[in-house]
């Protein structure tokens, strides 16, 4: 038997209102887990900024927001590039006021065997996932300091930040960045009211694995169900409704934690009944 089913979608975890008057900037926040966690937060009466590289994803995050309940726009933004960071916040912050809470979701990755990696596709992951997190926080914390104002940032990170990522090993070293960054700039900053902290999600289907998935989409989501001890996958909802926690008021205590969302499935990698290893390139020939 898995786990139960969430509520359903368009509940709200938090009263109405929690986000009321608030600005909410989510890199990354017009497909995916992104916009799924911008849709919670528009829920509860946030207006969210929408950044994002690609001007389709910022349109669809910004729509997602509006139909939600809440008020959003949307802003170009590579978070590699710290000038850009600057303006995109100065942009924000023109046209909606200051942010008050913001999520670092902006992500790259792709499978390779480590020998077989690229330096620019190193400083490609590596530079999104952990210059990206340090720009944005950076620049989210000068202001909130500069304004005598509270604040809270969420990292995204990933399980194996602390198990090791075989295959991805420019992702997992720049997640394990981001999990030791959260834990030092929630000491530096909470003197200024500053909280952070990071959600490691487990598998969360949502529209862009949809349409990658295919025909095959049922045949994989069983399979993928079958190899959570809770007996299915995430749904994106609860992604959000944890997102909307951790910056919330009701979590004024909580900083430097790391919040894992997975359905007990990252602890599995310690039992004795492990599947037979795979060299990596034979796992990635496989799957081709």
């Amino acid at each position: 038997m898995p786990l139960p089913e969430p509520p359903p979608a368009g509940s709200r975890m938090l009263p109405a209102g929690t986000y009321e008057g608030q600005v909410v900037l989510i890199t990354g926040g017009g497909t995916g887990l992104g916009r799924g966690m911008a849709v919670e937060f528009a829920r509860l009466g946030a207006t969210v900024a929408v950044a994002s590289r690609n001007p389709a994803h910022r349109t669809e995050g910004v729509a997602a927001v509006w139909e939600a309940g809440g008020r959003g726009l949307g802003v170009e933004l590579d978070v590699r590039d710290p000038a850009g960071v600057v303006a995109a916040f100065d942009e924000v912050e023109a046209a909606v006021g200051g942010v008050s809470v913001l999520v670092n979701n902006a992500a790259g990755n792709f499978q390779v065997p480590a020998e077989a990696m690229s330096p620019n596709a190193w400083r490609a992951v590596a530079g999104i996932v952990l210059d990206g997190t340090f720009f944005c926080s950076a620049e989210f914390a000068r202001r909130r300091i500069r304004d005598e104002l509270p604040g809270a940032i969420l990292n995204i990170g990933a399980t194996y930040a602390w198990t090791g990522g075989p295959g991805a090993a420019h992702s997992a070293a720049a997640k394990a960045g981001v999990v030791n960054l959260t834990q030092t700039l929630s000491v530096e900053w909470a003197a200024y009211g500053i909280r952070v902290n990071s959600l490691a999600p487990g598998v969360f289907p949502h529209d862009d694995v949809d349409a990658q998935w295919g025909d095959g989409h049922d045949e994989r989501m069983r399979e993928r169900s079958a190899s959570i001890p809770a007996g299915r996958v995430g749904r994106v909802r609860e992604l959000g409704w944890a997102a909307t926690y951790l910056c919330s008021p009701f979590a004024a205590y909580v900083s430097g934690h790391h919040f894992v969302i997975d359905g007990a499935n990252w602890h599995r990698r310690h039992g004795f009944s492990m599947p037979p290893y795979v060299p990596i390139p034979d796992l990635m020939r496989g799957s081709g």
